[in-house]
């Protein structure tokens, strides 16, 4: 990572380590009110393993599912910018999508990235055939209706990443599991990394 990157990297960790340090309240609203200010990042071993990941790939599209503050859209661009590739990321959000824009800024990053704004399943319906590669991360009852949307748009090769798969786990989470496992052509592991990624890969 180059000194600029580091730098917004560096931004982020303390976020990190200052919201796992302070009590979850739950933002006014509820999840779709606006004002949620929690990072919910991945943490940087999941950072890691996705930017290595994705630079595996040449040239790739990269869809972000859940944008939220930006933390892991910096991996991912990085990946991108390295791979010759294109990041498109998505949130519910203009006040989340916006600072993830601000900060690619600072890491020199923002040119190799489109943010998009609104619901995901309908973003992911416009979009063009020829997905790479998935970092799914959002609600997690949008997981299932998330993928069977983008299934059809995959690559052979493409990669699926989908977060949170040990912790929190739960009902939503079990049947994006069995659903991804399911799908034609598709090889997948569940990987004790961060939170849990399943880790699939369509031939």
């Amino acid at each position: 990572m180059d000194s600029r990157i580091q730098d917004v990297l560096d931004i982020y960790h303390a976020m990190i380590e200052a919201e796992h340090n302070s009590p979850r309240e739950l933002p006014p609203g509820g999840r779709d009110g606006g004002e949620d200010q929690r990072l919910r990042a991945v943490g940087p071993a999941t950072g890691q393993f996705i930017n290595v990941l994705a630079k595996s790939l040449k040239s790739p599209t990269i869809l972000e599912l859940g944008t939220s503050f930006g933390y892991s859209g910096i991996w991912l661009a990085e990946a991108a910018r390295a791979s010759g590739g294109r990041l498109i990321t998505m949130e519910m959000h203009d006040y989340k999508s916006a600072y993830a824009l601000d900060m690619a800024v600072k890491a020199g990053l923002a040119e190799h990235v489109e943010f998009k704004v609104g619901g995901a399943v309908q973003m992911i319906g416009a979009l063009s055939s020829g997905i790479d590669f998935v970092l799914v991360d959002l609600w997690k009852d949008l997981y299932v209706p998330c993928l069977d949307v983008f299934y059809p748009k995959l690559n052979p090769g493409a990669i699926i990443v989908a977060d949170n798969m040990l912790r929190p786990g739960g009902d939503d989470l079990k049947r994006y599991g069995e659903a991804v496992r399911a799908k034609p052509g598709i090889s997948s592991v569940l990987l004790p990394v961060g939170s849990g990624l399943e880790v699939s890969r369509f031939d």
